[in-house]
């Protein structure tokens, strides 16, 4: 079918977006750059990726999450790459496990803030999903000269060994391969772990290296006499397994990974899988390129959904949300999306596009509801600027009517899923499933936008505070000087509310290209269905 301008226009312009992604992917994938990738061949070493592209089924789908963690973060300490550790989930002899493997290659496998930040979040949903979590160690331990943001806070280093035992107690396996560094407080992760491999000649493991112990105690003993392979597997026992290479202690892991006996499921319902009505790819020309413009979401959703799996409920009713069952990749689904069009609804109203109104809150509050009831994973599709505001609005109870879509979204049992596919402002964030409301897994489009409000909505207010302390100076701006600093701050603004600012902090799992959109969620829902345990549901106190 021959595309219009306004379709041409629009791919174009997410298709250099997606190229963007791509070539920042590849560049953070580079770790600390080709020299010290090479200086770990150098030592006999795998890199980083090299590990995991090993340990994964060749046929398995894989998907990362964080790749994009610290980006242009601690720029004045020569940056860290995806937070200086990869972490991906994916399959090992057909069991889907979570993998953490430290980049050596970004200052020694240091630990910055968002490096604990990122192995809790790997951690969290190994609990989630209950699924077997591989540490792959090759650390230096703490990057000191940030120490006091990393070491003795609640979501810091040592949360990470809290969680080791709790996830012991849980059942949930947990394997580690010393391939390299091991030292100080990072020491007893391995050891806290089930079963624990180290590669000879380049894997370490002591609380204490070399000169530490030298400087503490006096005493002269090197490296391999002190915490080599050796040393752990055949005097002190710290260790179970020494192997005498990378590909070997992978293919330990592998061995003991296809042992693991099987679990109860879920039992979320899945069918055959059947592709989407439509080309991945139209999703670049439907999707406007202004985030002004209108747009059909079903016309999105068909691009990663089953053909003819979408069945609508309360089609008529509340229509600035779409509610529906469908399936992806054959599971079964619930989906609430936003709508960004101008609609009327039941009593010929106007009611705008990406806004949430009392009907559709409501709407969407039963949905979920029903989902919960019938154990159907829900997916949320977020393009949405917040709930509707005036005094109409607050006269026919928004507050109230946002507030049971919040409560349903808060306390619902089944996992949640959501993608930011255009804007995800304000409490709209939080009645569509954004990260505080504990989503499975949350990824974003590269036309993702992450804020309070709408840039130019912002700029007009910080501008007015700014026009406000001039007035109190008995000061006033000029017209080019109001033009100038309203430009000024809708760009710095603008770089706030990036996907890629947000994926930075881990306000998101990751930013992704749209066309893998059914692939993340269809792993992600196998991924949910290893839990067998679900909750009982109740929404609490409502106000009707």
């Amino acid at each position: 079918m021959t595309k219009t301008k306004k379709e041409l226009a629009r791919e174009i312009h997410h298709r250099n977006a997606v190229k963007f992604l791509h070539d920042k992917q590849e560049e953070v994938s580079l770790g600390g750059g080709a020299s010290k990738l090479q200086n770990q061949k150098d030592q006999g070493k795998m890199t980083v990726r090299e590990r995991l592209n090993f340990l994964f089924d060749k046929k398995s789908e894989v998907i990362e999450i964080g790749q994009l963690a610290a980006d242009q973060m601690y720029q004045e300490h020569g940056g860290c790459p995806s937070a200086g550790v990869v972490v991906q989930i994916g399959k090992i002899k057909e069991r889907l496990c979570v993998v953490v493997a430290n980049d050596a290659s970004v200052k020694a496998g240091a630990w910055f803030p968002m490096t604990a930040k990122k192995n809790l979040r790997a951690q969290e949903i190994a609990i989630e999903n209950k699924l077997p979590i591989i540490y792959l160690v090759d650390s230096a331990g703490i990057y000191l000269p940030m120490q006091e943001d990393t070491f003795a806070d609640k979501e810091h280093f040592g949360r990470i060994f809290r969680n080791n035992a709790k996830m012991s107690s849980m059942g949930i396996t947990q394997i580690a391969a010393i391939m390299g560094s091991c030292v100080a407080g990072g020491a007893y992760l391995p050891i806290m772990s089930d079963e624990a491999i180290i590669v000879e000649n380049t894997g370490s493991i002591f609380l204490a290296g070399p000169y530490l112990v030298k400087a503490a105690v006096g005493e002269d003993v090197d490296k391999e006499t002190l915490g080599g392979a050796h040393t752990h597997s055949a005097i002190s026992g710290v260790v179970d397994y020494a192997v005498p290479s990378d590909q070997e202690a992978l293919k330990k892991i592998q061995s003991i990974i296809s042992k693991l006996g099987t679990s109860e499921t879920a039992g979320f319902n899945r069918i055959n899988s059947v592709a989407p009505s439509k080309n991945p790819d139209e999703m670049y020309s439907i999707l406007p390129d202004n985030r002004s413009e209108q747009y059909q979401m079903l016309d999105l959703l068909e691009c990663f959904i089953d053909k003819d799996s979408f069945e609508p409920y309360k089609e008529n009713y509340g229509k600035t949300l779409i509610t529906g069952y469908a399936r992806i990749d054959g599971w079964a689904v619930g989906i609430v999306a936003n709508e960004r069009k101008v609609i009327k609804n039941a009593k010929g109203e106007m009611q705008i596009g990406g806004v949430i109104y009392s009907d559709a809150s409501d709407k969407a509050t039963r949905f979920i509801a029903n989902c919960n009831q019938k154990k159907i994973p829900l997916i949320f599709v977020q393009d949405v600027t917040g709930f509707m505001v005036g005094s109409k609005s607050e006269h026919q109870g928004i507050i109230k009517d946002g507030a049971k879509l919040v409560n349903a979204v808060s306390n619902s049992v089944v996992p949640k899923f959501t993608i930011v596919v255009g804007n995800s402002y304000g409490a709209g964030n939080y009645a569509m499933c954004g990260k505080a409301y504990d989503p499975r897994l949350i990824f974003a489009w590269p036309s993702a936008e992450i804020a309070v409000m709408s840039g130019q909505s912002a700029s007009k207010v910080l501008l007015q505070i700014e026009e406000s302390k001039r007035k109190g100076a008995k000061q006033s701006l000029s017209e080019n000087e109001r033009k100038t600093l309203l430009e000024e701050i809708e760009q710095r603004y603008a770089h706030s509310t990036s996907p890629y600012y947000a994926a930075a902090r881990l306000w998101t799992d990751g930013v992704i290209d749209p066309v893998e959109t059914r692939k993340h969620l269809s792993l992600g829902i196998e991924m949910a269905n290893n839990n067998s345990q679900i909750e009982p549901f109740s929404l609490g106190l409502l106000q009707v």
